[in-house]
């Protein structure tokens, strides 16, 4: 099968044009502030060589991007966001938005409405749901100008039942508005999965328009396949869900990157470092796929706790200035302006790429610009560079055993050819193309979180992949290929009814023609 990888980062666009597991043509170029022209220069370049009757053999393109976690970041093209909670008499102590960085709560905050209802653990209502309640809060925000609204419910990932009810009301009262669902999102867990549906409503705008945007970039490539957006998890959603659900694709960045690891050195499991302009991103791959963080994650200040891989980065990368004739290293970088800061390009700011291509690491610029550099600083620098990636490595790993370790990234040569505490040190072919390698390898998932009672453990964990190969297969994924990557299960101690709380992922290839 034919398909076009793509990842937009914040120095670099990357394409690639595969089939099968075969690399027909790939690019690195610059991102542009728009993003999309940076799109269509990369597809263009993809496509150059095929006729239009072989680029109707693509059957999809695969995007990664982090436009929608910059722009959470930066406080850029964010909506107002009404948030409505439904648990009253219980869960009122802390309002929606406490804890929220100031600046951001005050961006967001379009009102926040309380109303009766929810339901406990096991399903049972605390109180009948408020109706007339929510239909007051919809027509208070029908007199707003905030189109965009969250509902979160007590307990709805068990039940959402009265998150459905509340939608309806709105829609009725305010047809235009745009909902996100919590039990659509998060896992158990209030707070943190009410934060990651404000988000996600604060975003609708701009997804709508990024997607759109990417949609037109591809036809005026003359292609006709279906575009889908690379999730936090490693596999993929089709464009209208990630239109609805931005917050998905937050950390599709380092997945792709360990995506594309995975596929370019055969090896399941391993420790990724992903070594860019800017950062260095070190993951850790199980079973082929990113290790998922077990804690809360901040999102631009916000905690969140929803699927997210298990990520730490380092200010490592190709930009990195280096100051004090090698005692001070970073953590700024020269980024996207490195092809005028670095000294091989005239500049006069001494950098990461510097020292490689002295020491004939990389290629490229005029070395005899830095044919005077010290030894002396190319040994500290040296020191430095083994010493951070070995501790960033110590950080991922989860035993004192030596693990091998994948290098990927257009930084990939910095890493040295041995680390302490690594079995090996892998440095793959199209390394600085590895994130567009692994949009374009993505699967497509689906998972359940959800806390079972009055059954067996055995018929729960039935019940709960059931449900995920059929969350799965409503992805688009072909359910002869449906495999399980994670299982974990829970019981709910002292409460009656023997709940257990499951968690479980399955995976499988596009159902794709």
């Amino acid at each position: 099968m034919r398909r076009i990888g793509i990842d937009v980062g914040g120095t670099n666009t990357d394409a690639v044009l595969m089939d099968g597991d075969k690399i027909l043509s790939s690019i690195k170029t610059s991102t542009t502030e728009d993003v999309f022209s940076g799109i269509r220069t990369a597809l263009n370049h993809v496509l150059t060589d095929l006729s239009p009757a072989e680029q109707d053999k693509i059957h999809a393109v695969m995007i990664g991007t982090t436009h929608f976690t910059n722009a959470v970041v930066e406080r850029r093209s964010l909506a107002r966001v009404a948030s409505v909670r439904i648990g009253l008499p219980a869960a009122s102590t802390i309002l929606p938005m406490q804890g929220w960085p100031e600046d951001l709560h005050a961006q967001l905050d379009g009102g926040c409405y309380l109303i009766r209802g929810g339901h406990e653990f096991d399903g049972r209502p605390i109180v009948p749901f408020d109706r007339d309640g929510m239909r007051e809060a919809a027509l208070t925000i029908s007199q707003s100008d905030v189109r965009s609204v969250a509902i979160t419910s007590v307990f709805s990932p068990i039940t959402a039942e009265c998150e459905l009810e509340a939608e309806a009301i709105l829609k009725e009262i305010v047809p235009d508005a745009t909902v996100t669902l919590s039990s659509d999102l998060g896992r158990i867990g209030l707070l943190e999965r009410e934060n990651a549906t404000i988000l996600n409503s604060a975003l609708h705008p701009l997804a709508r328009e990024t997607v759109a945007a990417f949609k037109k970039a591809i036809a005026e490539s003359g292609l006709k396949a279906p575009l889908f957006l690379t999730q936090n998890d490693g596999t993929v959603m089709q464009a209208e869900q990630a239109a609805h659900y931005p917050v998905r694709c937050f950390a599709s960045g380092p997945t792709n990157s360990m995506r594309g690891a995975r596929m370019l050195s055969g090896l399941d499991d391993a420790v990724v470092l992903d070594i860019g302009g800017t950062t260095t991103d070190a993951g850790f791959l199980q079973n082929g796929f990113p290790r998922e963080a077990n804690s809360k994650v901040d999102i631009g200040g916000v905690a969140t706790f929803f699927p997210m891989p298990d990520v730490v980065a380092v200010a490592l990368g190709g930009g990195t200035v280096i100051r004090e004739e090698g005692a001070k290293i970073g953590p700024d970088s020269v980024g996207y302006r490195m092809n005028e800061k670095a000294l091989v390009f005239g500049g006069d700011t001494l950098t990461l790429s510097d020292f490689a291509i002295k020491t004939g690491l990389m290629t490229f610029g005029d070395p005899q610009k830095i044919a005077d550099l010290d030894a002396a600083i190319l040994d500290k620098v040296s020191a430095w560079i083994g010493c951070t990636l070995g501790d960033l490595v110590d950080q991922m790993k989860t035993s004192a055993a030596d693990v091998p370790v994948i290098v990927v990234g257009g930084g990939a040569a910095l890493a040295p050819d041995h680390l302490d505490g690594v079995s090996t040190v892998i440095k793959v072919e199209n390394a600085g193309v590895a994130n567009a390698v692994g949009a374009a390898m993505a699967q497509v998932s689906g998972e359940v979180d959800k806390v079972y009672y009055d059954l067996s453990r055995d018929q729960a964990l039935e019940a709960a992949r059931l449900l995920a190969e059929d969350r799965a297969i409503e992805a688009g994924a072909d359910a002869a290929t449906l495999k399980l990557i994670d299982i974990e299960d829970a019981p709910l101690s002292y409460m009656p009814g023997n709940p257990l709380r499951v968690r479980i992922r399955l995976v499988g290839d596009l159902g794709l023609a």
